[in-house]
C-alpha cells in the first residue's frame, strides 16, 4: 500500500507535523517538511487542526429517514407512543432497509465520524432484519465507517413472547452487544428482564448496552440490579448504561457509591446529552474511571425531527449542559467524543499516534475549544487512511 504523508497539520493543536500513514494505520509523526519518499502521496494540510475520527457510541442508524420528504412528528408524546407510532409508520418510509441506513451513515462520514455503536431494533415485526440492513449498508461504504452493532429490543424484552429469542439468535449471529430497554418502566419486570439479559450474554459473550430512562430512586434501583448481575455472571467490562438519567439527580454520596462500583465491574456510560436533563457527574465519573461516551441517538426519525449526525455539535450540547467553559475542559469533552471512546469500538487505541487506525479530521479551528463552540466544518475526513470527505461533502 502507498504511503501517504499528511503535511502541516496540528495534532490537537499543538505544533506543525506531517503525518505519515502506512497501510491505513499511523506510522510516524515527524517535523513538517522532510523531502517525501519516492511513490508517496502527498496531501496539504494547509497548518489545519486534526482530531481522530469522531466515534458515535449511541446511535440509531436503522430508523433515520434522512434524504426523503419531510415527515411530520406524530403519535403520543411517550415512549410506548413513540414505539407505537415507529412501529405503524416505519414499513412506508422503508424501515429498516439499506438505504436509508446508508444515507445516514454518509452524514456521519462527512461530519467526521468513523466509528459507531448503533443499536438496530429487534423485535417481532422486523425480526433480524434490521441488522442486516445495517450490514449491507456498512459494505457499501467499504470500510470506511466501522460499525459494531447492539441488537436493540425498542419494544420491550419480557413483554413480547420471543424477543429473548431473536436477541439469543442475534448474538448467535454474531451481534456485538444485545441491548435492554427500562427494565421497570416498560416491561414492568426488572428481574425477569435483566436475568434473561444476562444470561444470553453470559452464554454467547457478548456486551450488554442498556437504555435506561427512569428518574430517581427508581433508577438506582435499576443501576443496583445491573451492579449485582455484572458481578455475578463475571461479566466486568461488558455492560454499558445509556441515557442513564437519574445519576444526575441523585445525592452526591449515593452516586460516589456507585461509581466505585461501576468503575470496579467496568460498566460504562453513554450519553446524547439532551437537552433538560441533569448534569451527570462526569468529573467524578473520570476519577473514579467511569468510562463516557458521547452520541446522536436517533437522527431525524420516527422519535424526533432533530438530528443531523454531527457529533462534534453533540459534544458542544454536552459542553453547555455540564457549564464546562475552561479550555481544559472542552478538550475533555473533545476526546470524549473521539480518543476517549476507543472502548466503544473495542479499539484498543484511538488517537494521533503511531500504531492507530488512520481515522483523522482537520478542521480550520484555532485550537480544540474553538473547535468545539464553533462546531466547524470538516475540510478533511480520513478514514482508514482513505480520504472519504473534504470540504464538508462524501467522497465515496
Amino acid at each position: 500500500m502507498t504511503l501517504t504523508i499528511l503535511r502541516s497539520v496540528r495534532p490537537w493543536g499543538h505544533d506543525l507535523v506531517d503525518l505519515h500513514i502506512d497501510g491505513g494505520t499511523f506510522s510516524a509523526l515527524l517535523p513538517p517538511g522532510a523531502e517525501a519518499p519516492a511513490g508517496a502521496e502527498v496531501i496539504d494540510g494547509h497548518g489545519m487542526l486534526a482530531l481522530p475520527g469522531l466515534i458515535n457510541a449511541h446511535a440509531h442508524v436503522d430508523k433515520s429517514w434522512w434524504g426523503r420528504p419531510w415527515v411530520p412528528y406524530g403519535g403520543e408524546p411517550t415512549t410506548q407512543g413513540r414505539i407505537a407510532h415507529e412501529r405503524a409508520q416505519r414499513g412506508a418510509l422503508g424501515i429498516p432497509g439499506p438505504d436509508v441506513t446508508e444515507r445516514v451513515l454518509r452524514e456521519f462520514l462527512r461530519h467526521g465520524t468513523t466509528a459507531a455503536r448503533s443499536h438496530v431494533d429487534v423485535d417481532l415485526g422486523v425480526g433480524l432484519d434490521g441488522i442486516a440492513a445495517v450490514q449491507e449498508a456498512v459494505a457499501r461504504l467499504e470500510g470506511a465507517l466501522e460499525v459494531e452493532v447492539v441488537a436493540f429490543p425498542q419494544d420491550g424484552v419480557v413483554r413480547r413472547e420471543g424477543v429473548l429469542d431473536l436477541l439469543d439468535r442475534a448474538a448467535r449471529a454474531g451481534a456485538d452487544s444485545i441491548g435492554g430497554l427500562d427494565p421497570c418502566l416498560i416491561d414492568r419486570d426488572p428481574v425477569a428482564q435483566l436475568d434473561g439479559l444476562f444470561d444470553i450474554a453470559a452464554r454467547h459473550g457478548c456486551g450488554l448496552d442498556i437504555h435506561l430512562h427512569a428518574g430517581g430512586d427508581l433508577g438506582a434501583f435499576e443501576y443496583e440490579l445491573i451492579i449485582d448481575r455484572t458481578r455475578r455472571a463475571g461479566l466486568e467490562g461488558r455492560v454499558n448504561i445509556a441515557h442513564g438519567f437519574a445519576l444526575g439527580q441523585l445525592p452526591a454520596g449515593r452516586q460516589r457509591s456507585l461509581l466505585a462500583d461501576f468503575a470496579q465491574l467496568g460498566i460504562t456510560w453513554s450519553t446524547v446529552a439532551p437537552i433538560g436533563s441533569a448534569p451527570l457527574p462526569w468529573e467524578a465519573m473520570r476519577e473514579a474511571g467511569v468510562g463516557l461516551g458521547l452520541g446522536t441517538d436517533g437522527v431525524r426519525d420516527l422519535w424526533s425531527p432533530y438530528g443531523d449526525g454531527d457529533l462534534l455539535r453533540v459534544a458542544l450540547d454536552f459542553a453547555r449542559l455540564h457549564g464546562a467553559r475552561r479550555d481544559e475542559d472542552l478538550v475533555r469533552v473533545a476526546r470524549l467524543a473521539s480518543s476517549d471512546a476507543a472502548g466503544f469500538v473495542h479499539r484498543e487505541v484511538h488517537d494521533l499516534v503511531p500504531g492507530a487506525r488512520a481515522d483523522l479530521v482537520l478542521v480550520e479551528a484555532e485550537n480544540v475549544p474553538d473547535a468545539i463552540v464553533r462546531a466547524s466544518r470538516r475540510e478533511l475526513v480520513l478514514a482508514g487512511g482513505r480520504v472519504v470527505a473534504r470540504s464538508g461533502e462524501v467522497l465515496l
